[in-house]
């Protein structure tokens, strides 16, 4: 069908205007700018300077339709509907998504998901809208955008150890850690987190196959893609054993070993490594770690003749972080960066070979005296972790 031509004569009132508007461009939008180029140059009137629709199309980098459109715009509406956009009274399609239907979908991504479902997914969420008649028909991308919009994550969740609130004792053992932290640094009197991280011995069932980079195959010249590195997903369990890990955070030391258990003969026997070899001449050693029931003096008495279990008894100063706080324990800390830089997805197979490498971690990261500044006080507790204080009984 051939396109209809519409005819376009400029007054020389009209043509004083367009070449206004081209000439003093600053307070008019690039598009009357553009419509009124296109005007003058397809001006019927002129026809020594008049260009065709195509000759337009390419001189402004537009499609002949958009030509015409603007020609059809002036013969049958005039000058000012051809240079400014028309306001659309009404959305050419009516949105699906109001405030009520919102209020629907995230008060369902936040409730629990279906008998026999996980956790709430798009897909499932846009049948559920459908199936309750919230809406006629809607994709999950739509779903998707408005929750991302709402910052809701259904799929999501994160574990945390949350204490009850106006948890006195919570309270008592936090402030009673916070205060050690807060102390300057005294050589004479160490302050030693430790902790302990049980670990599973696996071996290889088949070897692993390194990593490659971009190559070119020598047969064909054609270049293949890198390769990351492969394991069997099949193991050998070889056991399992335990990693003591002791630090000094204002002294930059740490020590960690590993041993078959973590029983009370196994955690006396570290705590009388730590003070016989490494702080022997020391007045006193405040010990911080988690409250398990190993972690006390019975164990020395248990494990050593009296007059050993009293003088270690008497050497150490036991300090325990809350239950549900295992945060504030600067060791757990330490394990964390050991699991990281050292474990990784690696496969160690018996105590000797995992005491190699973590020997190796130790005396690296002791070179680089490592230490930790440790910023929260109890000022901060009482502040950012309020709801967790008992109301006093008196004010003073």
């Amino acid at each position: 069908m051939p396109r209809e031509l519409y005819e376009v004569v400029l007054s020389a009132e009209e043509i004083n205007r367009l070449i206004s508007i081209t000439h003093k461009g600053s307070s008019h939008s690039a598009r009357e700018i553009m419509h009124a180029n296109i005007l003058l140059k397809t001006n019927d009137g002129d026809y020594k300077h008049k260009k065709t629709d195509r000759e337009i199309a390419e001189m402004f980098s537009i499609s002949p339709t958009t030509v015409n459109q603007v020609r059809k715009k002036y013969a049958t509406d005039g000058l000012d509907a051809a240079l400014q956009r028309q306001t659309r009274l009404t959305a050419p399609v009516l949105s699906k998504i109001t405030g009520d239907f919102e209020a629907q979908v995230i008060a369902m991504a936040l409730s629990p998901a279906p008998e026999g479902r996980a956790s709430w997914t798009l897909r499932l969420l846009a049948e559920q809208c459908m199936e309750r008649q919230y809406v006629v028909t809607i994709g999950y991308s739509t779903i998707g955008e408005m929750l991302n919009t709402n910052q809701v994550k259904p799929h999501l969740s994160k574990y945390w150890c949350i204490p009850k609130a106006n948890d006195a004792s919570f309270v008592a053992h936090m402030e009673d850690v916070l205060s050690i932290y807060k102390r300057a640094y005294n050589p004479e009197i160490p302050v030693i987190c430790m902790d302990e991280k049980p670990i599973q011995l696996l071996d290889e069932i088949r070897e692993r196959i390194t990593a490659k980079p971009l190559r070119l195959d020598p047969n064909t010249n054609i270049a293949k893609q890198g390769q990351v590195e492969k394991l069997d997903a099949e193991y050998v369990r070889c056991g399992t054993a335990s990693i003591f890990m002791f630090c000094e955070p204002l002294g930059g030391w740490r020590h960690v070993i590993a041993r078959e258990n973590r029983k009370r003969g196994d955690y006396a026997y570290m705590m009388r490594k730590v003070n016989d070899e490494f702080y022997p001449d020391v007045e006193k050693i405040i010990i911080v770690s988690d409250n398990l029931n190993t972690h006390n003096v019975t164990s020395f008495y248990e494990a050593f003749p009296p007059k050993i279990a009293l003088r270690l008894a008497q050497k150490y100063e036991f300090h325990y972080t809350p239950k549900h706080g295992s945060w504030l324990n600067i060791a757990e800390s330490e394990l964390s960066s050991l699991a990281r830089q050292c474990l990784g997805n690696r496969r160690i197979s018996c105590i000797d070979d995992l005491n190699e490498r973590l020997s190796a971690w130790e005396i690296d990261r002791n070179k680089r005296q490592k230490g930790v500044n440790w910023h929260f006080t109890a000022e901060d507790a009482r502040e950012k972790l309020k709801r967790l204080y008992p109301t006093p009984l008196f004010d003073e």
